[in-house]
C-alpha cells in the first residue's frame, strides 16, 4: 500500500511540475509573441467578451494554433486577430462570414456569433494571430488569467515547484540514509566479532590463570605433607 501511495504521489507531483512549466514557457512567450502566450505553436486564450455565444462565453479557455497559409482559411473558420476595440488596439476572436481575396492581398469580413452586425473592420493578414481548434475549456480562462498576476504565478507556479524539489529533497535524503544503513551495520557487526573474540581470550585467559593458581597451589601441599612423613 505504501508504495502504491508513493508511486501515486510521485505521478501527481510530476505532473503538477510538468504544467508548471508549460504555464510558465506560455507565460513569458507572450512578451515576445505580441502579447500572445504561445506553446509549441498553440496559444491558450481567454475570452473576455459574450460576442461569440453559445460556442464559446466570457471566461473560457480557447485554444488557437498558428496559420501556416492564410489562403487556406475559408468561412466559418473562427479567427483570432487585432482590431480597434474602444479606441485600443486588442484581440478579437471572431468567426469569417466573407473571404476577400485580390490579387495581392486577402482580408476577412468577420462577426461575433451573438452579433446582429459584422464587424466594421475587416480581417487583414498582418493583423491574424491564429485560428481557433475548437478546443474550448469552460471557466479555464479566468485561471489562466490569474496565473499570468504576479500573485497567481506565485500561488500556482512557485509554491508548488518549490514544494516539489523540498519532496525530492527529501527523498534524496531518505535514499542516502537507507544506502549507508548496510555499511553501518557491517561495521556494527564488526566490532561486535571483535568485542566478542576479546571477551573469549579475555575468558581463556582467565581460566588459564585460575587452573595455573590451583596447579600452584597443590604443589605445595604435597611438599609439607613429604615434610611430616
Amino acid at each position: 500500500m505504501k508504495k502504491v501511495l508513493k508511486v501515486v504521489i510521485n505521478v501527481l507531483l510530476w505532473a503538477l511540475l510538468i504544467f508548471a512549466l508549460l504555464i510558465t514557457i506560455a507565460v513569458f512567450s507572450s512578451e515576445k509573441n505580441n502579447g500572445v502566450s504561445q506553446l509549441f505553436g498553440f496559444m491558450p486564450m481567454s475570452v473576455e467578451s459574450p460576442s461569440m455565444v453559445p460556442t464559446f462565453d466570457t471566461g473560457d479557455l480557447i485554444i488557437c494554433r498558428e496559420i501556416d497559409d492564410l489562403y487556406e482559411l475559408k468561412e466559418d473558420d473562427v479567427i483570432t486577430f487585432y482590431t480597434i476595440i474602444d479606441g485600443k488596439r486588442r484581440l478579437n476572436t471572431h468567426r469569417i462570414i466573407e473571404v476577400n481575396k485580390t490579387e495581392t492581398s486577402i482580408s476577412f469580413t468577420t462577426k461575433g456569433d451573438a452579433n446582429q452586425l459584422e464587424d466594421s473592420l475587416h480581417a487583414f493578414s498582418s493583423d491574424i494571430v491564429g485560428k481557433w481548434t475548437g478546443v474550448r475549456i469552460k471557466g479555464f480562462g479566468k485561471v489562466l488569467d490569474f496565473m499570468r498576476t504576479k500573485k497567481g504565478f506565485f500561488i500556482c507556479i512557485v509554491i508548488p515547484m518549490a514544494l516539489f524539489f523540498l519532496f525530492e529533497l527529501y527523498k534524496f535524503i531518505v535514499a542516502l540514509i537507507e544506502f549507508k544503513k548496510p555499511a553501518l551495520a557491517a561495521v556494527d557487526e564488526e566490532e561486535i566479532k571483535k568485542q566478542a573474540v576479546a571477551e573469549y581470550l579475555a575468558g581463556l585467559e582467565a581460566a588459564k590463570n585460575a587452573e595455573s593458581k590451583e596447579n600452584s597451589s597443590g604443589t605445595v601441599t604435597a611438599d609439607n605433607s613429604g615434610e611430616d612423613k
